[in-house]
């Protein structure tokens, strides 16, 4: 009898079909290692939900298999559901010095203090089980990220992670084409690829040259400048220290989030800020406007943010003025466009002068156009490609990119969120799936909101809830008191006076049918009041409030 060959499974567990929640497990024979743990955000109808993480139903039954994590940057979508892991499963984590300095922050907010944390470096080798990792220094929108070369039984897979090729990177660290090229020479099985910016022609600008504008418009500032832009785009953060210390004016930071990542960069060494140019919020007033550059969250229009309670007047300590000049150094995300356009708009109704994508090169993507993906494909010459990291748009966009490179279809693999992808030296093939999908948090729960919930939500949101509350005696089984009817989102009871009126006449009626019948049954009395105020309520408004009968005995 022959013995089962042996293959590599890739399963992705989060990446594919949305912006978000990267996470890919690498199988051998014993051995498991995870790639990237992210969150992603919700979506408008998730009403509550806090934040989404993948199901890692998979490797809790296979924990004993798993040699650890490895990280390829910093962004919340790629290590934000870390905490959520290691409470489930301590295994080691393998990143770099900054991606592990944002990762010891976020398992402090999680009281995490027995977490094995390695640090490592682009051009490092690290042994998990059968793989050999191999760290491959690249350029994207957080400093320290690499791209990661699995050595397995069956082969070398490449995982770019998010990336884009700059050559003229902000700390000088160009990606390693080098070690692509060299790796592609001695053959790659399979290539994992960022898929983001796909549906974009030529290539991504580089960094540099949001810092000539930042200084153009520095130059030209009067009053107080205030800079909103993602907290983890520490080259972009270093690029208004540097326009700020040209232009004689103090950085102040605003955001929690902001104030951890300059607080880390600036421990690492990531990030240069003079200690005389730092200052601290409660001292603002104390400075001219013109020698003032404050630091803040906001860029998304998240309602929470920094820059959205200085928009509305909320914030405790700063207040747009006429004549301040915000520039918000970022593209929407898909389904943020309303949110940012709201707070322009306020900003401008302030007085503001605001600057935003559409009016100046203020926000570079850290994502590869398809001219930097070409590149990547050519230079690894990979036997079999998966697109990752995107919708399922941009992954068909990347399969179809990768056929004009000459890739045969039939060794291209759209997959989706719990596939299992087997390869032997030759072969590759989906042969099944397992348990995949989002895990919703809300608060302190994790996975206790699902998709009932969501639809009550939804519900309660759209129509509103009425409150039917009647006592029964336990003797008698006669009303004692009520019905008295509560209602809340629906109609206010003082102007609809008399449909609450009608609405009371008709339970009441419905528990007199009850009590001549002398069949006091709750279940019964309840789908009754339901069904026939349902009807009734619709009849009356076209509106289908939440309904609950509460009945008390006494």
């Amino acid at each position: 009898m022959t013995s089962k060959v042996k293959t590599l499974k890739i399963i992705p567990l989060g990446g594919l079909g949305e912006i978000g929640k990267n996470m890919t497990v690498f199988e051998y024979d014993e051995d498991i290692v995870i790639v990237d743990c992210g969150i992603s955000f919700p979506e408008d109808e998730m009403l509550g939900i806090d934040l989404v993480i993948p199901d890692i139903t998979y490797l809790e039954k296979n924990k004993d298999k798993i040699r650890g994590v490895v990280l390829t940057h910093g962004h919340e979508d790629h290590i934000g559901a870390l905490p959520y892991l290691l409470k489930q499963i301590n295994i080691p984590v393998y990143g770099t010095r900054l991606t592990l300095g944002l990762v010891e922050y976020k398992l402090k907010e999680h009281s995490i203090d027995y977490a094995k944390l390695h640090c490592v470096k682009a051009g490092d080798i690290i042994k998990l089980g059968v793989f050999s990792v191999e760290f491959i220094r690249t350029s994207h929108s957080i400093a320290d990220s690499v791209a990661l070369a699995l050595h397995t039984p069956v082969g070398v897979v490449i995982h770019t992670g998010d990336f884009k090729i700059d050559f003229t990177p902000i700390d000088g660290e160009v990606i390693d084409l080098g070690r692509f090229a060299s790796l592609g020479e001695k053959g790659v099985l399979a290539l994992l690829a960022d898929s983001t910016n796909v549906e974009r022609p030529g290539y991504t600008m580089s960094e540099k040259t949001v810092g000539v504008t930042f200084e153009n418009i520095f130059a030209e500032a009067k009053g107080r400048i205030i800079v909103a832009l993602f907290a983890s785009n520490i080259h972009r953060i270093q690029q208004v220290i540097d326009a700020a210390e040209r232009y004689n004016r103090k950085i102040c930071v605003s955001g929690r989030s902001m104030m951890n990542v300059v607080s880390v960069a600036v421990e690492l060494n990531y990030l240069r800020l003079p200690a005389d140019m730092y200052i601290d919020m409660d001292h603002i007033n104390n400075y001219d406007d013109d020698k003032i550059v404050v630091l803040t969250t906001g860029s998304q229009g998240e309602p929470m943010s920094a820059l959205a309670r200085m928009a509305y007047s909320e914030h405790r300590k700063l207040e747009i003025k006429p004549g301040d000049m915000v520039i918000i150094s970022a593209t929407a995300i898909p389904g943020n466009e309303k949110l940012v356009s709201r707070i322009i708009n306020q900003l401008f109704k302030k007085g503001a002068n605001v600057i935003y994508e559409a009016l100046a090169d203020i926000h570079v993507s850290g994502h590869a156009c398809q001219e930097e993906l070409k590149l990547i494909h050519t230079l690894v010459k990979p036997k079999f490609f998966i697109p990752v990291h995107g919708e399922y748009r941009h992954l068909k966009q990347h399969a179809m990119l990768a056929e004009t490179l000459g890739l045969p279809k039939e060794n291209i693999f759209i997959c989706e969120i719990g596939n299992v992808l087997e390869f032997t030296p030759d072969s590759c093939k989906v042969t099944g799936t397992v348990t995949a999908g989002r895990v919703l948090v809300d608060g302190l729960g994790i996975g206790d909101v699902g998709n009932i919930v969501l639809r009550d939500r939804k519900h309660l949101s759209q129509d509103g809830l009425m409150v039917v509350v009647v006592t029964i005696s336990k003797d008698s089984s006669s009303v004692v008191a009520g019905p008295d009817i509560i209602s809340r989102g629906f109609v206010y009871v003082r102007e609809a006076e008399d449909l609450m009126e009608e609405a009371r006449e008709l339970v009441v009626n419905i528990l007199e049918e009850y009590e001549e019948k002398k069949m006091m049954d709750w279940n019964s009395i309840k789908v009754s009041i339901k069904d026939e105020l349902r009807d009734f309520l619709y009849e009356k408004t076209k509106r289908k409030p939440m309904i609950l009968p509460v009945i008390m005995e006494i």
